[in-house]
């Protein structure tokens, strides 16, 4: 879930403006990731945390100008979707799922500890 992702915005300068892309990468910097060009091409990238990335999405909406960036990124997130769920929710979403899974099983599909693990387990139960 931690893994940093990068999507990939082809031809960017030229879709919203050289002011724009500054302003986003402003922006993009104070939600911890990187907009930057890909070496010397007209192509872009935005790297960071996948909730992250989301998070400065939700942010550029309220700007004019950004349509095009805020549907790729958007778009491109849809294939990371269970890197936005923390493990908390994730485990809480497969105990509900399956009330009979194993710790063991909780442990492999989410990568957590046994702690979370029997945390989870014991929250889904006192509901």
């Amino acid at each position: 879930m931690n893994e940093p992702i990068t999507i990939m915005l082809p031809s960017l300068i030229h879709r919203i403006g050289r002011e724009n892309v500054t302003q986003a990468q402003t922006l993009a910097k104070s939600y911890g990731c990187q907009l930057k060009r890909v070496r010397r091409s007209r192509n872009w990238q935005i790297c960071g945390g996948a909730i992250d990335i989301q998070s400065f999405t939700k942010q550029l909406v309220n700007f004019e100008g950004f349509r095009y960036l805020t549907q790729k990124i958007e778009t491109a997130l849809l294939q990371h979707s269970d890197k936005l769920e923390s493990i908390d929710a994730k485990l809480i979403r497969l105990i509900d799922n399956n009330p009979s899974i194993t710790l063991a099983e909780l442990m492999e599909l989410t990568q957590c500890t046994i702690t979370e693990a029997r945390l989870a387990r014991f929250q889904t139960d006192s509901w």
